[in-house]
């Protein structure tokens, strides 16, 4: 069994050595040193869902809201899964800059900006669910943090930086992005519809608390009144159960119980939508057979 190749899901320039908790390296980042909010100003932030949820709790924000003032979408692979960035300037600085005093939502920044400069790597082991975490480092021309003399562990630098609850709570977003990469091209793009889907529980997350509370969705799942008391006020449980959503979304995992007769449910409704599109192109088909020995006459 092989370990599949490391991701580099955020940085660019990343030195291909792997690091692990333990690794030393010489970093110092702090008001006043030289290049101050250098990174802020040519900013490629790519954003998790914690990330999301963070930030818009600290604007005030629906994460509709969030997204479209403060993020732009991109796509994240050939099959075109959808991934979300910080919007930026048109010159490449981060939005959220508050001029030389830097990061504006400091307490509540993105993982990536905790990281730096260093990259994080998820490794999924073949044929296991866990992903493994480890490290490399980022090395860019404009940072001088490098250059100061403070040696700190990996595993320290994290501490220090918060990045284990943003880790904690990405985590299982990351493993199903490397179990769907593991996983080979799809032949043909995915339906619209699943990339829909895949955007709503992974970034939208108050679109996706809707479609939980809908009728539709009670009547497709059997959960308890409690769960949906629970994702009704908590934004938290609602992530966790969107990426168990999306488990069983894209890969079949049966997670969520259904209730009786719902796949038949779902089956007939498919069928109904497939025979009503048959006969409407049965009757354009026919339409045009009229219209066209019409003409002729």
């Amino acid at each position: 069994m092989t370990d599949e190749k490391p991701e580099f899901p955020f940085q660019s320039a990343v030195l291909p050595e792997v690091l692990g908790e333990g690794t030393e390296i010489s970093f110092r980042c702090y008001p006043g040193i030289s290049c101050f909010n250098a990174c802020c100003r040519m900013a490629d932030v790519t954003l998790a869902p914690y990330d999301i949820l963070r930030l818009k709790q600290r604007f005030g924000l629906s994460s509709t809201e969030f997204l479209a003032r403060h993020t732009v979408p991109f796509q994240m692979d050939a099959d075109g899964t959808p991934g979300i960035k910080l919007r930026t300037t048109d010159e490449g600085a981060c939005l959220l800059l508050d001029g030389d005093k830097g990061c504006g939502v400091y307490p509540d920044r993105p993982t990536v900006c905790r990281y730096y400069p260093v990259a994080l790597l998820n490794r999924r082991i073949a044929g296991e669910s866990d992903t493994t975490q480890e490290y490399s480092l980022v090395r860019e021309d404009h940072c001088k943090g490098h250059l100061e003399d403070r040696l700190i562990s990996i595993g320290d630098y994290r501490e220090e930086q918060g990045c284990q609850t943003y880790d904690d709570y990405n985590r299982e977003w990351y493993q199903l992005i490397l179990k769907k990469k593991s996983t080979g091209p799809t032949v043909g793009r995915p339906p619209q519809t699943s990339l829909n889907v895949f955007f709503m529980a992974s970034y939208d997350l108050d679109t996706f608390r809707r479609f939980v509370l809908s009728d539709k969705f009670r009547g497709t799942y059997d959960l308890p009144e409690t769960f949906y008391a629970e994702v009704e006020a908590d934004d938290l449980a609602l992530l966790k159960f969107s990426f168990r959503f999306l488990r069983q979304v894209l890969f079949a995992e049966l997670s969520i119980p259904e209730q009786a007769g719902a796949w038949d449910r779902r089956v007939a409704e498919r069928q109904e939508v497939w025979d009503l599109r048959r006969q409407a192109e049965i009757a354009r088909r026919q339409q045009a057979e009229d219209e066209k020995y019409q003409g002729e006459l």
